[in-house]
């Protein structure tokens, strides 16, 4: 790394190894490589005796070794990226020199590499989005019976468990896993369409003969791992794809900014933390605290994803005809740094969600401080029961709800509802300490969990079997 050049921190501070190698130069290039080697295969086995077999021998022995050097050179010279790399590969490979690159056009290797990449990308991340949803959902079932207290409005409500709130984070990012699986699955190649994708420099080739131009077509897709190419094209596949990609990974950004506010949140009122290193700084100025760091910077990367969103949709709008140069620039950015942020994101909410510390005597305290209010309707009834006047006893709670509550909030003095309840002749009937224990008040959540993994959960950790426990090492 050099110190007098900018970096970009996707780069340096976020998206893995694995990740930063799909978007490398090498993979791109050598993928170019491939693709030029597997269409001058295809066309040999389609009848073009001109592609000899030592052309062949030679552009395989060169896919990787790339001399990025003699291609900045020619590029300089010719402004034609796609140009100077046929010219670097022909170097490499004499024998294949006058038929590489015969009958493509550049978007034959620019557009068909940029789809592997991506489908690759996309199946990583599906493979961080698996590990997430499992250390969630391990999480969700250890603290499945812990009662909380639930928040709408960011007021306090009905009570529900650490474990069932997890269990919301996990089910987000499940709804986008099933989402990114969908991308993968019915993601089509660009396939071998010339220039202008009517196939006419191909048809030329085989002299006329439209079932080889086919055939040539469904041979380089399959060999490329692809079920189907598009059917029509322009020079390009159609921009609307990065635009649906990209907003898959927008909604994973939503998923993870909603989980990691959620967490700077419960860190705030010390109910729940990220994990904390023993040599940690939470500040430089105030020593004892212990700042969200890891989920603050989470948000701040999804958020930029989210931002990207919109703008492969106004490439996709703005293509004319069949294809206009004004993309390019515009995806060499938007296409690779929304997988990289989300990348870095999933790998942090991995390492949180493996390491949640939970503080259940906080919990239970804040609990026991709205308590009281939530078990009103629940005393009512047990009154009413016990033969009193429902409208009666509803306007006598009502009274002691709101002398209690102006003890907390004039004075900072505790809830003191039950103990007035309890000292009114009109609920000595009701007993007061089995009304207040928490587990009466959170329904069906913990059972919830547990059909939660059983019915979501588990599928998923039975399809990314080999990609469990994920070492997460984050940079920073």
């Amino acid at each position: 790394m050099s110190n007098d050049r900018y970096e970009s921190p996707l780069a340096s501070r976020n998206a893995s190894a694995e990740m930063l190698r799909l978007f490398s130069p090498q993979y791109k290039f050598s993928l170019w490589r491939g693709l030029w080697l597997e269409l001058a295969r295809s066309q040999r086995e389609l009848g073009l005796d001109r592609i000899t077999p030592q052309a062949l021998e030679q552009m395989q022995a060169k896919l990787e070794q790339i001399d990025f050097a003699r291609a900045a050179d020619w590029e300089k010279r010719l402004r034609h990226d796609v140009m100077a790399h046929v010219h670097t590969f022909e170097e490499a490979a004499p024998a294949a020199k006058g038929i590489i690159h015969l009958g493509a056009t550049s978007q034959y290797v620019v557009d068909n590499a940029d789809l592997i990449i991506m489908r690759e990308g996309m199946k990583l991340l599906a493979d961080r989005l698996a590990n997430a949803i499992d250390a969630l959902a391990t999480f969700a079932s250890k603290w499945k019976d812990l009662p909380t207290l639930g928040y709408t409005h960011f007021q306090p409500a009905q009570l529900t468990t650490v474990g069932k709130r997890a269990a919301l984070w996990g089910q987000d990012l499940a709804i986008d896993l099933e989402e990114l699986e969908q991308r993968i699955a019915t993601l089509r190649f660009r396939g071998v369409k010339g220039t202008t994708g009517t196939q006419a420099s191909f048809l030329a080739l085989f002299n006329g003969d439209h079932d080889k131009v086919l055939q040539l077509d469904r041979m380089v897709t399959r060999k490329f791992d692809f079920e189907h190419s598009f059917v029509v094209t322009g020079q390009t596949y159609p921009r609307k794809v990065d635009a649906q990609v990209v907003s898959s990974l927008a909604g994973i950004a939503a998923s993870v900014h909603r989980f990691c506010n959620d967490i700077r949140l419960l860190a705030g009122m010390k109910q729940l933390e990220e994990p904390f290193e023993q040599e940690q700084v939470g500040s430089s100025a105030m020593a004892y605290k212990r700042n969200p760091m890891r989920c603050e910077r989470a948000t701040g990367l999804a958020r930029f994803v989210i931002s990207l969103s919109t703008s492969p949709l106004q490439t996709a709008a703005e293509q004319w005809f069949e294809r206009t140069l004004d993309d390019s620039a515009n995806k060499r950015l938007t296409v690779p740094e929304p997988f990289l942020a989300i990348d870095g994101c999933l790998q942090i909410v991995i390492n949180v969600a493996r390491g949640l510390v939970v503080y259940p005597k906080t919990i239970e305290s804040q609990v026991q401080a709205e308590l009281p209010f939530m078990a009103t309707e629940e005393i009512l009834m047990e009154a009413v029961r016990s033969g009193g006047d429902r409208q009666e006893l509803h306007e006598l709670i009502r009274r002691h709800s709101h002398a209690a509550a102006e003890q907390v909030k004039l004075h900072g003095k505790s809830n003191d509802l039950i103990n007035r309840l309890g000292g009114d002749p009109a609920f000595k009937s009701v007993n007061l300490s089995h009304v207040l224990d928490p587990k009466r008040f959170i329904g069906r959540a913990p059972q919830q969990v547990d059909e939660w993994i059983e019915q979501v959960v588990s599928p998923i950790r039975r399809r990314y079997t080999k990609s469990m426990n994920q070492t997460v090492d984050l940079k920073v």
